[in-house]
């Protein structure tokens, strides 16, 4: 799920930069913050429920 935020977010982006379209830009780079942090979020559970097994 996390990736395909980074791919929404980054199809955005282009888009944006076709279209002059600032908002767009910036939608696009703030869904790929969102699937950034959404990875980091999955990385630390993994992380806990190894520790925890």
């Amino acid at each position: 799920m996390a990736s395909m935020d980074e791919t929404k977010g980054k199809v955005k982006e282009a888009a944006g930069d076709l279209t002059d379209n600032d908002r767009l830009k910036h939608e696009g780079k703030a869904d790929q913050a969102k699937g950034k942090v959404k990875e980091g979020v999955d990385k630390v559970a993994d992380k806990i429920k190894d520790i925890t097994k």
